[in-house]
């Protein structure tokens, strides 16, 4: 018999038991981290890909409003991402990413020239229908 009660959110575990009724909400416990719970609310989700785009441009050194803007997102959600996620962003070495927002056609131009691309690093990342190009100068080691 498959298991009524759905599965904790902090470990993932079945072992599940009814735990009481808080405002008018059920409440679940979980056996084996002992995590107390209530089912996820039914409510606008944003889409897994734009969590996936918010945590690399975090990564980036894109600032929470920043991403807000670019997204259209709340950039109190991606902080709880970055925290529910654990994302820690790597320390910063001296160059610092700079970033563009370019549809198809502004995009081939940009690498077509070759100043844009000599001595950089750059991602290239799809962002809905246009593209995101990050870029940085590339450390030279002597």
């Amino acid at each position: 018999m498959a298991n009524l009660f759905p599965p904790c959110p902090k470990c993932d575990s079945e072992d599940i038991s009814k735990n009481g009724v808080i405002k008018g909400k059920q409440r679940y416990k979980c056996r084996t981290c002992m995590y107390n719970f209530t089912v996820e609310k039914m409510g606008k989700s944003i889409d897994s890909y734009y969590v996936v785009k918010a945590l690399q441009l975090y990564i980036e050194g894109v600032s929470y409003r920043e991403i807000e803007r670019l997204l259209g997102i709340s950039h109190v959600s991606v902080m709880n991402w970055v925290k529910k996620y654990q994302i820690k962003i790597p320390k910063q070495n001296l160059a610092t990413p700079t970033y563009k927002i370019l549809n198809h056609r502004e995009l081939a131009e940009f690498v077509a020239k070759s100043q844009n691309v000599e001595g950089k690093g750059m991602l290239v990342t799809e962002l809905g229908d246009k593209f995101m190009v990050i870029q940085w100068d590339r450390i030279v080691f002597n």
